[in-house]
Parts: C-alpha cells; sequence; structure tokens
C-alpha cells in the first residue's frame, strides 16, 4: 500500500468512526495542524505518527522491506 493510500485509509476509518480531527489529535498526540496537512496530502507522516494515529484507531501499520534484485 502506498503511503497516500495509507493516509485516507485512517482518514476514512476515522469517519466511519465518527472521530473528528481534533479529537484524534487529542487522544493520539498529534498535533491537530499535523493531521490536517496529512489528511489533505501536504505533509508525509512519520512512521511514528502513523502507528499513533492507527492505534487510537484500532488499526495496525505493518513496515515491510523487500529486497530487489538490481
Amino acid at each position: 500500500m502506498h503511503l497516500n493510500e495509507l493516509i485516507q485509509s485512517l482518514k476514512k476509518r476515522r469517519e466511519i468512526l465518527g472521530v473528528t480531527q481534533e479529537h484524534l489529535a487529542e487522544l493520539s498526540g498529534v498535533g491537530l495542524r499535523t493531521l490536517k496537512a496529512l489528511e489533505s496530502g501536504k505533509s508525509n507522516p512519520t512512521f511514528e505518527t502513523l502507528n499513533k494515529l492507527a492505534e487510537v484507531l484500532g488499526m495496525e501499520v505493518k513496515l515491510e522491506v523487500k529486497k530487489t534484485n538490481h
């Protein structure tokens, strides 16, 4: 899954749960400005930020590194 898809999945989950951006920011410890920038595609999150948001939303983020044969 690409980063934009991941962020949209988090946003959709937030909306399905009826959680406002303000409440998610408060619960996750992620700044409201940061959350708004992420959801609008104006910022790239750290893995830590994604993890915080996902945890509050009952999701899990897994990082997979694949070796390529170049």
